[in-house]
């Protein structure tokens, strides 16, 4: 990790001395968690492309604003948010609207339930159950969504989608909990009705905090 960092801000500052090219090489391995970012905002393949190029091309401008701070990642992500939202409020499809109340999110700790990704492999291969999954994601409210696909998709830590956001760690964990809870309330008729004899798996959604 510490080497990782270290190359990264090597490539930076070479960028910088004008080392253009070398740009395309910092950003290869945050492509896809830039473009599934914007999708968790949009909601539109197309649009998150656009999105996504954009984010990049004011990275590329604003690169000397990079102090080392946070991961370029998490600086990286952060602009594409920004620009997802930007985005989403001018073609007013979606109105954005926050649905957590921060007082009471201060003192709240969400119990853990088993990691998501316990289900096995064989269940998860199912092309229907895939489907089904991948509906009640998308019709998760965009404060939700994001957190989720930024936390059990993109594996950022609680620490780093705070920062991202610019919200307080407890806050996130509250709203990928609720994220959670309401995934599993959209999947459990349909699990009950497939996997009547494997209830077990559904506390899948519990994922880490």
């Amino acid at each position: 990790m510490a080497q990782a960092l270290a190359q990264e801000m090597e490539w930076i500052a070479r960028i910088l001395s004008g080392e253009r090219d070398l740009f395309h090489e910092l950003i290869r391995p945050y492509e896809r968690a830039v473009f599934l970012t914007a999708v968790s905002v949009l909601r539109d393949a197309t649009e998150a492309e656009d999105a996504a190029q954009e984010a990049m091309i004011k990275a590329y401008r604003g690169l000397g604003s990079f102090r080392g701070d946070a991961k370029f990642s998490t600086w990286l992500t952060t602009i594409t948010l920004n620009e997802a939202r930007s985005r989403l409020r001018k073609s007013a499809k979606v109105k954005v609207k926050s649905l957590d109340n921060t007082d009471q999110a201060e003192d709240y700790t969400p119990f853990l339930v088993a990691d998501w990704r316990e289900i096995p492999s064989e269940t998860l291969e199912r092309e229907e159950l895939a489907k089904q999954i991948e509906r009640a994601i998308e019709g998760l409210p965009p404060t939700y969504r994001e957190v989720f696909l930024l936390r059990d998709k993109e594996e950022m830590s609680i620490e780093e989608i705070a920062e991202a956001l610019g919200v307080k760690a407890n806050l996130v964990k509250v709203r990928l909990f609720r994220a959670r809870m309401m995934l599993q309330k959209q999947l459990a008729p349909y699990l009950k009705r497939e996997l009547p004899q494997r209830r077990r798996w559904f506390s899948w959604l519990g994922g880490r905090a």
